[in-house]
């Protein structure tokens, strides 16, 4: 009978530690994935800015070298093809804004959902956009990246 006693107890202390190790680690995944959800969004907003900027260069660092686009219109570029057109001086936006965004963290990727609003002018002539959004992000070396971005237009 002591014997089962020590391997009861010996089972209890089993379980208490694999307890107490459970709840040290579920907080620090749950502040691991609102921190990367945090940056993930401000990567969002800083495409946004370089997007009313023209600024390709700061999207360069965003975007693999295997970025994929696909357009409203059902267009598909690669990352050269997307750079050169975000330089276009004919696109002229005056409001990029996303809203009712949702963030979907994985073990080293996100995914971004949510509505844009878009304003300005193209090639002279005033346009303004509202659509959906779905970006993959993926974390690798210690960098946040866009792998795909996906948008599907609600009304122009």
């Amino acid at each position: 009978m002591r014997k089962a006693s020590r391997l009861a107890k010996a089972h209890m202390r089993l379980a208490l530690a694999a307890g107490i190790i459970a709840l040290t680690i579920c907080p620090l995944s749950l502040a691991s994935a609102v921190a990367d959800e945090s940056r993930v969004l401000a990567l969002e907003n800083a495409w946004n800015q370089a997007q009313l900027h023209h600024d390709a260069a700061a999207l360069d660092n965003l975007l693999p070298h295997s970025f994929i686009y696909t357009d409203y219109d059902g267009t598909v570029m690669n990352k050269e093809q997307f750079l050169a057109d975000l330089k276009d001086p004919s696109y002229q936006a005056s409001l990029v804004v996303n809203e009712n965004v949702r963030v979907f963290t994985y073990n080293g990727a996100a995914v971004v959902v949510g509505t844009y609003h878009t304003k300005g002018k193209y090639k002279g002539r005033p346009f303004e956009h509202w659509g959906r959004f779905t970006d993959t992000w993926v974390f690798e070396n210690g960098l946040w990246q866009c792998v795909a971005s996906h948008t599907t237009l609600i009304k122009k």
